[in-house]
């Protein structure tokens, strides 16, 4: 089976010489809705493919908490700070969590270590007291440790892009937080007759998956959040758990960190090629790429070393080294 590349857009790669060279070298355009403007969604979409032929992919919010801050700051250990409903420089989306939360829930904010145990509940604001140091961003994923919030499977904001898309006449869809086959079903209703991924990156949908694996084919391991809701020690082990549960119908593509170094970087770490390879050994039918195109500085560069790899795994032979 052929395997796929899948490249996520940004700043890096909004432009014609990428969009050309994807041409020949990708399967799959992600835009992902957590980070694009709902309002400028037409035109983006139509200025990509007046560059390039490859299938566009809207990624949904979906079921997650997000922060909205004004003033991003570092939060020290052991410093107390806020989240308020309305007025305030550190706000959550959907809105409807705030009055959700209760003393005692640990909360990590993205990906740079920041969390906090909430300590006091206000009508207007939330306390928190900070558990280990970190930068307060906005729109950074947060998760609850130790419990779970059911919150819509989409937001408002996806529901908007979907219909966008639809007129756009886009075919590929990706649902985030996809944590049951009830998620499933309601999303194929939504989109019938779409190509639909659906995101694996919670405990709930671990535990769900061999259910999930009989009424979807397509999924996609994103790795990051998932290393939200268990630790980071423990990916290795889920990956090759939900490769053990698929079925001969199921595909799965692999997203987060391949080549995280590249960000900044113009070649890999040798951690990061066996990181690809041994996924392709899993079974991956498609590699994403995600911050490394988005805002990577070496975009075209990931692309090829991706390739690269992907050479080398289809012809195994050392003699060829």
């Amino acid at each position: 089976m052929k395997k796929k590349i899948f490249c996520t857009l940004g700043p890096s790669t909004l432009n014609s010489k990428f969009l050309k060279f994807a041409n020949k070298k990708i399967n799959l355009l992600r835009l992902n809705m957590s980070h694009v403007n709902v309002n400028k969604l037409d035109k983006l979409i139509k200025r990509i493919k007046r560059d390039t032929k490859v299938p566009i992919c809207i990624d949904t919010e979906g079921a997650q908490i997000r922060t909205k801050v004004k003033n991003f700051k570092k939060i020290i250990y052991g410093q107390k700070f806020y989240i308020y409903k309305n007025k305030g420089n550190f706000k959550i989306y959907p809105n409807e969590v705030f009055s959700k939360l209760k003393i005692g829930d640990k909360i990590f904010i993205g990906f740079d270590n920041l969390s906090g145990k909430i300590i006091k509940l206000e009508n207007h604001k939330i306390t928190l007291k900070c558990l280990t140091s970190g930068l307060l961003e906005t729109n950074k994923g947060m998760h609850i440790q130790n419990r779970k919030i059911k919150i819509n499977f989409l937001t408002e904001k996806d529901l908007k892009a979907i219909e966008i898309a639809k007129k756009n006449k886009i075919s590929n869809f990706a649902l985030s937080f996809t944590n049951n086959c009830q998620d499933i079903k309601k999303f194929k209703e939504l989109l019938p007759g779409k190509k639909k991924y659906f995101k694996i990156e919670t405990k709930e949908a671990l535990r769900n998956f061999k259910e999930m694996t009989k009424i979807a084919n397509f999924f996609l391991i994103d790795r990051g959040d998932l290393s939200r809701e268990i630790e980071i020690s423990k990916i290795p082990i889920a990956q090759r758990f939900i490769f053990s549960q698929k079925n001969k119908k199921n595909h799965i593509a692999i997203a987060t960190n391949f080549l995280e170094s590249m960000i900044k970087n113009p070649t890999p770490t040798r951690a990061e090629a066996n990181d690809i390879y041994n996924s392709l050994e899993m079974g991956a039918s498609a590699l994403v790429l995600a911050a490394e195109t988005a805002i990577g500085k070496y975009p075209i560069e990931c692309v090829n070393f991706l390739l690269s790899v992907i050479k080398n795994f289809k012809t195994k032979k050392a003699s060829k080294i």
